[in-house]
């Protein structure tokens, strides 16, 4: 039986209130951010912890934002010329590339680095010695920049464009407080143009642990049959900003900027590579429009756990200090570990905004065709005609 409360202090069983109360403060680290008030005295980052600033800014505009990835040499010739190895992680997503020091990157590489993350999802990097500033320079190159409403920017001044991942040993993240589901995420879907190229560079991490890993919305919707895929193309969905400004709240922050909800395609077209892609996520995405509520929560879960649980759709990193991840936030989904704790994990992110969300159905009004990504590659291989129609034949698979 719960303890009752004998006076307005202490419970029947001598319980100080007080700390109960502290004990059922839960931590969700995707909604409520760390404070980052940990070790400051001897951190060579500290001046990058996060801050959460007492301000308020203006509701966000749609801008114009032009694709650099649509200048880039289809090739990359220039990109690849410059790197000592090229390596793809998996078919469906991820690339490392070893030799480049992106300090040094011309305009021609930064379109065709664009391409690339167009097309392979997320490409890495290692022994960057980039700083913040650089970073954001290059990041405005693919478009321009996202600031954050709730989570935190660098106790320096002037970078309110940074966004802030940090945790330490001050705070446990509590797993009564999500589960991993809910972790998968592409960053801030409910603005009215979420990102595109976005990049993070750890600069302390732990000894091992504090992984991310990416999955394809593009491999996502080539794994569907094609009436299901036709069926996603005609759907939209709410993302909600709601839940990250109410963990702020009760995290003690300022929400800089008010929630917003904004309707997006549950099925987008890149403006580059014209691949569809599946833009649903377990992070922001709340229903599906004008359809039953049992219809929505059904279709939602089903794609919920493909991004999650399917690891042919999945890249996994394991970062080390001055590891540097670029992903196309249009097109892949991410989650992080939280393996690493008491141990503290430090990252930087610049978000350049993206296009509006476009459907196949906009997409197609302009007199182009958009395309399944998977068919595409097997066409370039000179496999055609192929359908998933379930009338594959059986094989074995053993591993």
């Amino acid at each position: 039986m719960a303890p009752v409360a004998t006076t307005d202090n202490v419970t029947s069983n001598g319980t100080d209130i007080a700390s109960l109360k502290e004990a059922a403060k839960v931590f969700n680290p995707f909604y409520s951010p760390s404070a980052g008030d940990d070790n400051d005295g001897n951190y060579e980052f500290a001046k990058y912890k996060p801050s959460f600033p007492d301000v308020k800014w203006e509701p966000l505009k749609e801008q114009s934002v032009t694709d650099r990835g649509l200048f880039a040499d289809p090739e990359k010739k220039s990109l690849f010329a410059a790197a000592t190895k090229v390596q793809h992680l998996t078919p469906a997503i991820g690339t490392e590339i070893i030799g480049i020091d992106l300090r040094q990157l011309t305009n021609q590489q930064k379109d065709e680095l664009a391409l690339l993350v167009a097309e392979r999802g997320a490409v890495f990097f290692r022994d960057q010695e980039i700083n913040i500033h650089e970073q954001l320079e290059l990041a405005r190159h693919f478009g321009p920049l996202h600031k954050h409403a709730t989570t935190g920017v660098p106790r320096e001044p002037g970078l309110e464009e940074v966004h802030v991942v940090y945790n330490d040993g001050s705070r446990r993240p509590d797993p009564s407080a999500f589960s991993k589901l809910e972790l998968w995420h592409s960053d801030v879907t409910y603005e009215i143009q979420p990102p595109s190229t976005t990049s993070l560079k750890v600069i302390t991490g732990p000894p091992y642990g504090g992984d991310t890993l990416w999955s394809s919305g593009y491999a996502l919707y080539s794994s569907f049959s094609p009436g299901f895929q036709k069926y996603l193309e005609g759907l939209t969905a709410v993302h909600s900003a709601v839940a990250q400004a109410d963990g702020s709240r009760a995290a003690g922050h300022t929400v800089r900027r008010e929630a917003v909800e904004t309707i997006h395609p549950v099925v987008r077209v890149h403006p580059v590579t014209g691949w569809k892609s599946i833009y649903v996520n377990p992070g922001f995405t709340r229903r599906i429009v004008g359809v039953p509520k049992a219809e929505s929560d059904t279709i939602l879960n089903l794609l919920f756990h493909q991004i999650s649980e399917n690891p042919d759709f999945q890249v996994r990193f394991r970062w080390e200090p001055n590891s540097i991840a670029f992903w196309d936030n249009r097109v892949v989904t991410h989650s992080a570990t939280f393996d690493f704790w008491p141990h503290t994990r430090h990252a930087l992110r610049a978000t350049p905004h993206g296009e509006r969300p476009t459907s196949v159905a906009e997409y197609e009004k302009q007199g182009k065709v958009a395309k399944d990504r998977q068919l595409e590659i097997w066409a370039q291989q000179g496999i055609s005609g192929f359908q998933q129609n379930g009338q594959a034949k059986p094989r074995g698979y053993n591993d």
